[in-house]
């Protein structure tokens, strides 16, 4: 750093305290994953006051996607911010990026439910979610470009660490809020009005860290590339209009940052979804088992950054893609076992088997909210089942078979509700759910995991399994990124590959996997997504990824 300064002409840019740069920009991280994360620890308060409108499955799939919807704008961000931070610079984009996001998510605290405006509601949350989505698009860029264009040579990967860790403080800070709100309120209150005390907090959060911001200068590199004219035009043409740099961008993408996205996810936000929906751990119990294995693996990530200076980032991460291969299906089952023995005893004893014409059974997902579910006998076995969070088989009968679902020995009817009236089909459906409901309690199925009996020790152990895992991809990610690069296209070639991959590929993990589950009835169906995507990152990163770790960045 101080021959970097020192090295400039007189006027040159000042040198900063490195403690404040990473400081700085890491806090920035940790805001901006606490506004995320809230949407996730938040989803079925969400689904409630937002979603009121549809069916219970349908409203938390739908809460999901609200969820998912930030990351999905997120390469529109990484394009538009990502542009102004390659020519403007990074300082003053990561400012504004910062400042959309904060107010999006302070204003969430203040919006009125579906109850109150209708359909309103859940179209301006949706509107909320879009703008936080396209600020976070330029926000990572600028905070590892700007880390990494500070960091002596042979310890950016060290230096880039810091901003995993705090991304997992920022859970860490929403879980350990949510989780005292739901200790000293009740559930009733919580429900109605304290989930919203997250989000107008954030707008503290929001000005320490602007305020902290305002202290730093511009990277030095920009400096210099400003000083000597040697910044980009046309930065979004140049880095994918050039096959030579398109390239990159594309073995960044699949080669990286996608299995690092779905090892990330499958870390702590699909965990948590999982605890809560399938394994039926009360919110306030899995909110504290996901934080406390994130707090206790996050030296993990300053390790294998540091690490990566020394041995490289590519070594590093492919383990960890090959690892998640093998380790993602029984470490959920031991996970499911560890959570609610009593679901894990009942489903091995007493299995759960929907027998029906494939063809007479609907995908069990209704974005508009006007399929009740009832036209089909495998409907209604399915939708209770999907409802219930009940991991079932499909076997196949044939055409005009009214459905039955088997558990374990015992046989249950479904009732067809072809012929009747809207009352009658109510009332079926209605004696169809008690006489299922009999049929699980009589074979152990519990309403809820008893919470004497959730061994959180192992909970927590595996949690930190998938977390090392992550670490291992995080931790030398942001530092590989930087120097795939050259500095004049830098800000905009990273930012996209890096939102497509955590916006597009592991931002839907959770959606698309609980949709997989509804749809199949397999609770473990939803990991094939990202297993298949781990595989694909392990086979292009081994046969096509450089190693970055000795280059220059002042290229």
């Amino acid at each position: 750093m101080a021959t970097d300064a020192e090295a400039l002409p007189a006027g040159g840019e000042k040198k900063q305290n490195e403690a404040l740069v990473i400081t700085a920009s890491s806090l920035g991280t940790v805001f901006e994953w606490y506004d995320f994360y809230l949407y996730g620890l938040l989803a079925t308060a969400l689904s409630h006051h937002f979603f009121a409108g549809v069916n219970e499955t349908t409203g938390f799939i739908l809460a999901l996607m609200a969820f998912a919807a930030g990351f999905a704008v997120r390469p529109f961000g990484a394009l538009v911010f990502g542009r102004v931070g390659d020519i403007v610079g990074r300082k003053n984009t990561f400012l504004v990026t910062m400042a959309i996001m904060g107010l999006s998510t302070f204003a969430v605290g203040f919006l009125p439910g579906y109850d109150t405006i209708g359909i309103a509601a859940p179209i301006i949350l949706m509107i909320l979610r879009l703008l936080q989505g396209l600020a976070i698009g330029g926000e990572y860029g600028g905070a590892a470009v700007y880390i990494a264009e500070h960091a002596p040579p042979g310890k950016r990967g060290f230096y880039t660490s810091f901003i995993q860790t705090t991304a997992m403080l920022g859970l860490i800070l929403a879980s350990s809020f949510v989780v005292g709100l739901r200790t000293f309120m009740d559930a009733e209150t919580f429900n109605e009005w304290g989930w919203r005390l997250p989000f107008i907090f954030s707008i503290l959060l929001l000005g320490v860290t602007m305020w902290i911001r305002l202290q730093l200068e511009e990277s030095p590199v920009f400096q210099r590339m400003k000083a000597a004219g040697a910044t980009s035009k046309a930065p979004l043409k140049e880095a994918f209009g050039e096959w030579r740099n398109l390239k990159i961008v594309l073995i960044a993408l699949f080669g990286a940052v996608a299995g690092q996205a779905v090892i990330g996810f499958a870390a702590h936000l699909y965990p948590l979804f999982y605890l809560e929906r399938v394994a039926k751990v009360d919110g306030a119990t899995a909110n504290f088992l996901v934080a406390t294995a994130l707090l206790l693996i996050i030296p993990s990530f300053v390790f294998f950054g540091w690490l990566s200076d020394r041995i490289g980032r590519k070594p590093i991460m492919m383990t960890a893609c090959v690892i998640a291969i093998f380790v993602y299906f029984p470490a959920y089952k031991a996970l499911v076992a560890a959570a609610n023995p009593a679901m894990a005893a009942a489903v091995e004893r007493a299995p759960v088997r929907v027998i029906a014409h494939g063809g007479e059974c609907s995908f069990q997902f209704d974005p508009i909210g006007k399929n009740t579910f009832d036209r089909t006998s495998c409907d209604i076995a399915k939708s209770y089942l999907a409802k219930n969070g009940v991991n079932y088989a499909n076997v196949e009968a044939p055409a005009g078979t009214t459905a039955s679902v088997r558990i374990g020995e015992r046989t249950i009817a479904v009732p067809d509700p072809a012929g009747l009236d809207a009352a009658a089909r109510r009332a079926a459906v209605a004696a169809f759910g008690a006489a299922a409901k009999a049929g699980l309690d009589a074979a152990g199925y519990p309403d809820k995991a008893d919470p004497a009996e959730v061994n959180k020790l192992k909970v927590i152990g595996i949690l930190c399994i998938f977390g090392i895992l992550a670490t291992m991809v995080y931790g030398p990610l942001a530092a590989l990124l930087v120097e795939l690069f050259p500095a004049r296209i830098r800000y905009s070639s990273l930012s996209l590959p890096y939102h497509i991959g955590n916006g597009w590929i592991g931002g839907f993990m959770p959606t698309i996997g609980f949709a997989m589950v509804a749809a199949t009835g397999n609770i473990y169906q939803g990991l094939w997504y990202a297993v298949v995507i781990a595989a694909v990152t392990a086979v292009v990163g081994i046969l096509f990824l450089p190693e970055t770790y000795k280059r220059d960045i002042e290229a």
